[in-house]
Parts: structure tokens; C-alpha cells; sequence
């Protein structure tokens, strides 16, 4: 499943240093069971603007995760919720259908 979120930074606080405390929150939260990776994409137009989508296994083995969460992970999202505002897209299902290119 994947689950999406749009994350706008606050005036002061820039997409690198939102970037830094995602890498290192990440790296922790890919160690919980059914994690398979995180991404950050730029918003076109909107530098002060990132889409994350976290990968995991199914809706349980997220929502498993927020119950133990590590200290430090607590830490970083304590201080990106005072310098980014969050506004979740949503949860969802692994695709039916792919189009991929071919090769």
C-alpha cells in the first residue's frame, strides 16, 4: 500500500532541511516490519512544496509502526510539525493495473 502526503515548509525552514530529517526518520521506519521505502518528489512550480510516499506491505503493518516508533523519530516529526504543514492525500491499495513502457 502506499500512503501520500503533500508537506508544505514554513517560512524560515527549507525542502533540504525538511529532506535531512526525512532521510534520518526514514532510515528508522524502514526498519519496522513491512516498510519498503519512502520517496520525496518536488512540486513543480512550488519549491517550498514535496509529495512523500511511503511503500509499505499492507494498511496494518503502517499503522503497526506508529505504535513503535522510535524516541528520535518522535523528535524529528515533533519539529517538522511546528515548520511544515502536512495535508494527507491518502491511503492506497498497490495498483491493479500498470502501464509500463516497453523494454
Amino acid at each position: 500500500m502506499k500512503y501520500i502526503f503533500e508537506v508544505t515548509m514554513k517560512a524560515g525552514f527549507t525542502v533540504e532541511e525538511y529532506a535531512q530529517g526525512w532521510l534520518e526518520a526514514s532510515r528508522i521506519i524502514q526498519e519496522s516490519a513491512g516498510a519498503q521505502g519512502t520517496y520525496l518528489h518536488r512540486k513543480i512550480g512550488y519549491p517550498d512544496t514535496v509529495l512523500a510516499i511511503a511503500h509499505w506491505q499492507s494498511k496494518a503493518h503502517r499503522d503497526a509502526k506508529d505504535d513503535v516508533r522510535s524516541e528520535k523519530v518522535r523528535a524529528i516529526l515533533a519539529r517538522h510539525a511546528r515548520v511544515v504543514s502536512v495535508s494527507v492525500v491518502g491511503e492506497f491499495e498497490d495498483p491493479e493495473w500498470q502501464v509500463l513502457p516497453n523494454g
